[in-house]
C-alpha cells in the first residue's frame, strides 16, 4: 500500500509525520488483552502500509516497551537505516509533585531506555492540576533536556487555552498540543485554535471517532446500556453522546454520514476523520490501533484520496447545529480531567 504525499506533513524541519497517527492507548489493558509478540509484528504491517507515526504514553501499559522491542527488531531485520523512517511520540503523565531537575530527568530517562533511543521524538506533558507552578518548573527542565539532547521537541496534552498561552509566554517552545477534538466534541474551535495558529503551534486530536462510535456498526441500532460497552473508549464517548444531544440526534448524524460515505465510496469513520483533518491547525489525527485484535490499515488509507465539498460540510452542521454546546457544559480543552 502506497499512501499519497497528502498523507505527509513536515511537523518540524526534523519530523516528517503521517497525519494519521497509530494511537496505542488500546494496549493499556483497557480495551482487552493484547498479545505482545502479535503486536509487534502487527507494527510491521502499520509502517509498511505508510502509517509510521506512533502516539503512546509512560501510562499506556507497555506501550514504551512495544515501541523499544519493534525498534530492536526492524532495526535487526531491517538495518539501523529503517529507523529513520518511524516517529514515536510519548507523553509523561506524572502525579502531582514538586518538580526537581533530577526528577524529570530520572522520569525521562526511564522513557528513552524503554523506548530504546537516545532522543525522544516528541515529549507531550501532561499535567493534573493547576494550582501551583510544579508544570511551568517540570517544562523548564524538559527545555533543559531538549538543549541537553535527551528530547527533540516538546508538545502539551489536554491543557486549556489560558495555560498553553501562559506557557508559551514563559518561553517555552511548545511544537504541537493533542486535545478532544470531534465531530461532536469542537470545543477546540472557540479559543484553542486561534490561539494556536497565533503561536504556529499544530494539533494533534484523539476521540476522533469517539471510541469507534463514529461507524457503520452503531448506524441504525438501539441505544445501547453501559454493560454492552465492552471497551474504556466505548464508555467514555458514550458520556460525551449523552452530552452532545443523545442517542437520537446522534442517529441522525451517522445517517448523514453514511449517505456522505456512500457519495464518495468511503467510510462514516473515513468523513468524521477528514473532517478534523481539514480544520486549521490540525496536523493529524489519532486513531487507536488494536494491535493484533483489529486493523484499518485499508480503510483508513482512503480519508487521504478524500475530499469533502461545500454541500457535504453544509449537510454535517445542519446536524452539529442542533446539539448541545459541549463548551458551555464541560469548558475548554482539557477541562473534563480536572
Amino acid at each position: 500500500m502506497n499512501l499519497p504525499s497528502s498523507s505527509r506533513l513536515q511537523l518540524t524541519p526534523d519530523l516528517n509525520i503521517c497525519r494519521i497517527l497509530n494511537g496505542m492507548w488500546q494496549v493499556s489493558g483497557k480495551h482487552g488483552a493484547i498479545d505482545s509478540t502479535s503486536a509487534i509484528q502487527t507494527m510491521f504491517d502499520y509502517i509498511d502500509a505508510g502509517f509510521t507515526t506512533w502516539d503512546l504514553a509512560d501510562i499506556y501499559g507497555p506501550a514504551e516497551d512495544f515501541i523499544g522491542q519493534f525498534r530492536h527488531q526492524l532495526a535487526t531485520t531491517r538495518g539501523q537505516e529503517a529507523l529513520s523512517n518511524i516517529q514515536a511520540f510519548t507523553k509523561w503523565v506524572p502525579k502531582p509533585t514538586p518538580m526537581t531537575k533530577q526528577f524529570v530527568e530520572e522520569q525521562i530517562n526511564i522513557s528513552r531506555q524503554r523506548m530504546g533511543v537516545k532522543t525522544l521524538d516528541l515529549l507531550q506533558f501532561h499535567c493534573w492540576r493547576y494550582q501551583d507552578n510544579n508544570y511551568l518548573d517540570a517544562l523548564k527542565y524538559l527545555s533543559e533536556l531538549q538543549v541537553e539532547g535527551k528530547i527533540k521537541h516538546i508538545g502539551l496534552t489536554n491543557f486549556d487555552t489560558e495555560h498553553l498561552h501562559e506557557i508559551v509566554e514563559a518561553g517555552i517552545n511548545i511544537v504541537s498540543h493533542q486535545v478532544q477534538f470531534s465531530l461532536l466534541d469542537r470545543r477546540p474551535e472557540v479559543n484553542m485554535i486561534p490561539l494556536c495558529l497565533e503561536k504556529n503551534i499544530k494539533l494533534f486530536t484523539y476521540g476522533t471517532l469517539c471510541g469507534g462510535f463514529l461507524s457503520e456498526k452503531f448506524l441504525g441500532q438501539p441505544e445501547p446500556q453501559a454493560e454492552q460497552l465492552s471497551t474504556a473508549s466505548l464508555k467514555e464517548y458514550k458520556i460525551t453522546i449523552d452530552k452532545w444531544g443523545g442517542w437520537g440526534l446522534f442517529q441522525e448524524l451517522l445517517s448523514v454520514l453514511s449517505s456522505i460515505a456512500a457519495k464518495h465510496g468511503v467510510s462514516i469513520s473515513n468523513i468524521a476523520v477528514r473532517y478534523i483533518l481539514d480544520k486549521p491547525a490540525v496536523a493529524g489525527v489519532i486513531v487507536g490501533a488494536r494491535l493484533g485484535i483489529s486493523e484499518h490499515l485499508k480503510d483508513n488509507a482512503r480519508v487521504f484520496n478524500l475530499q469533502l465539498d461545500r454541500e457535504d460540510s453544509d449537510r454535517i452542521n445542519a446536524v452539529l447545529e442542533k446539539s448541545h454546546n459541549l463548551y458551555e457544559l464541560i469548558g475548554d480543552c482539557g477541562d473534563e480531567l480536572r
